[in-house]
């Protein structure tokens, strides 16, 4: 058995402690494990399902005879040292925005595009939490009944902005003010804001934008027609998403049920007789893509509505991540 010398960058964060327990639940075979952190947070332990990792901070040649490094530590670290990382010799496989989008790097969602990893520069890209979930369930219907056009609502969790949401959400839960600290633009408890990231000119946001590039990249479809609105709601774990889907041919809910339940990663959920149908709660921790509601659109010629729910931690960045870790080991 060859092990895999890996490294975590940001190992502190929501979505590295994520992925080094990950790695202990799917058994990857890891050897050394460099845990990478803040400087300020360099030296201390990181004590993750009774292992204990002591924090390093990002130096020249850190990533030396490693095998993967794994970012996350936001889009500036990553412009900064995922070259370094890739220059001397390891894969990187990095959860930011810096990358998604370059030509020449890969955005990967093994279920969906495994292949497209394999012509990485020392580079894969790890999409967006909020398109990971949607193209799971897009692709194996776009190859079977062939996608005219997406409409999609989201409704995303608090920890998709890192700690600092979770903390806002359970401060503000206790107070009838927003908390200081807040990386929303109000109060989350108790609301919803449709509002996620910067808003451009054409008063889009960032996120909204991300959602529609990157399902356009992953999906090998530039000429997508999808369009998305993304907003915040005071749940701690899981992003939900309300997708209108029009096709290009006459498609039943009973066809979309038998695709999706054959598809790889997804887990249909649809009984509304019996009140069941995906929440965030019971996608927490798991890392299939739910969907359920699902029903035909009669507003349009054969339009086809759903509902789909994933643990944005997990398959949204972490799982997804080491995902692409396994498979790239598997080879083409």
């Amino acid at each position: 058995m060859r092990l895999h010398d890996i490294a975590v960058v940001g190992a502190s964060g929501l979505v590295g402690r994520k992925i080094l327990e990950i790695i202990q639940e799917r058994n990857f075979e890891v050897g050394k494990v460099v845990a990478i952190a803040s400087d300020a947070n360099a030296g201390k332990e990181l004590n993750i399902k009774g292992k204990t990792f002591r924090l390093s901070k990002l130096e020249p040649h850190i990533f030396k005879n490693l095998e993967f490094a794994f970012f996350s530590a936001g889009a500036s670290v990553s412009r900064e040292w995922a070259p370094k990382a890739a220059a001397d010799g390891a894969i990187v496989i990095d959860n930011s925005s810096a990358f998604r989008m370059q030509e020449d790097v890969p955005l990967v969602v093994p279920e969906v595009n495994r292949q497209d990893m394999f012509r990485n520069k020392g580079i894969i890209a790890n999409p967006n939490c909020s398109t990971i979930q949607l193209v799971t369930v897009l692709k194996p219907l776009d190859a079977a009944f062939k996608i005219k056009r997406v409409v999609v609502s989201t409704y995303q969790s608090v920890s998709g902005a890192g700690n600092k949401g979770i903390t806002a959400l359970e401060t503000e839960l206790r107070s009838i003010e927003q908390y200081e600290h807040s990386p929303f633009p109000h109060r989350i408890a108790h609301n919803a804001i449709p509002h996620i990231d910067v808003f451009f000119d054409d008063n889009y946001t960032r996120e909204e934008l991300k959602m529609i590039n990157e399902s356009r990249k992953i999906m090998g479809k530039k000429d997508l027609a999808i369009t998305a609105t993304c907003v915040r709601i005071p749940t701690l774990t899981g992003h939900g998403e309300s997708v209108n889907i029009e096709f290009d041919k006459k498609v039943s809910p009973e066809e979309v049920k038998e695709i999706l339940n054959a598809a790889k990663g997804v887990t249909v959920t649809d009984e509304p007789s019996q009140n069941l149908y995906p929440m965030p709660m019971n996608a927490a921790e798991k890392d299939d893509v739910f969907v359920g509601r699902i029903r035909k659109d009669d507003s349009v010629k054969h339009g086809i509505n759903l509902w789909i729910v994933s643990d944005n931690v997990r398959k949204g960045a972490a799982t997804n991540a080491v995902q692409i870790a396994e498979e790239y080991l598997k080879g083409k």
